[in-house]
């Protein structure tokens, strides 16, 4: 990986501060630690986002890969709220993106059910002929903010392969989610898979 002219685009979710903990911090570490260039931004206003701020800051952060002249192509590894971020208001790129991981999106109706982030259930979700093979779902069976389920809400209808691990909620810190090995065999390999990552901890849902 340390020869790779590969890089990584870590987006968060609502809410979220990259806490240290945090499964999506602490892979962005590792992946530092391997020599890998990582983009991992704070999105703007995290607890009260708006569409286009978040938009503007992945076209930012894609920049600072792209003006690096370090980096050929980007893998994207979305979580949450960004996942909706991505599928319909992602912004174009000079870099090819060669991989795209979706962890755990929530579904519309219960993000429009929340003032805050009402804004991002009203987005296109949609993926183009380029994105087919590209782009890989990773979701949970009891999901609080998904209760239909990912598979039958954006694997079937946008026809992207979906991987559902049991009993992993959210996929947050308080769902067990620091260190996630498989994740990094992923990104290192694209034919590796991913399984749980949850340790044992209290589950709050979150």
């Amino acid at each position: 990986m340390t020869e790779s002219r590969t890089a990584f685009l870590i987006l968060h979710g609502w809410q979220n501060e990259r806490p240290p903990e945090h499964w999506q911090h602490r892979t962005a570490l590792a992946l530092r630690e391997r020599g890998c260039l990582v983009e991992y931004p704070q999105l703007p206003s995290p607890h009260a986002p708006h569409v286009d701020e978040w938009s503007a800051s992945i076209r930012d952060a894609l920049g600072r890969l792209h003006d690096s002249g370090r980096v050929d192509d980007v893998i994207v590894i979305a979580h949450s709220l960004s996942t909706l971020l991505w599928l319909g208001a992602r912004p174009n790129s000079a870099l090819a993106v060669s991989r795209v991981l979706l962890v755990a999106p929530p579904s519309v109706q219960v993000v429009e059910g929340f003032d805050e982030i009402a804004a991002f259930g009203s987005l296109p979700l949609a993926i183009s002929p380029l994105d087919i093979g590209r782009i890989t779902l990773v979701a949970s069976d009891d999901d609080p903010f998904n209760p239909d389920g990912a598979l039958a809400e954006f694997g079937v209808p946008l026809g992207i392969p979906t991987t559902i691990l049991p009993g992993q909620g959210h996929f947050t810190i308080d769902s067990g989610y620091g260190e996630w090995p498989s994740l990094l065999d992923w990104c290192a390999d694209p034919g590796a898979s991913i399984r749980s990552g949850a340790t044992p901890t209290a589950r709050r849902g979150r």
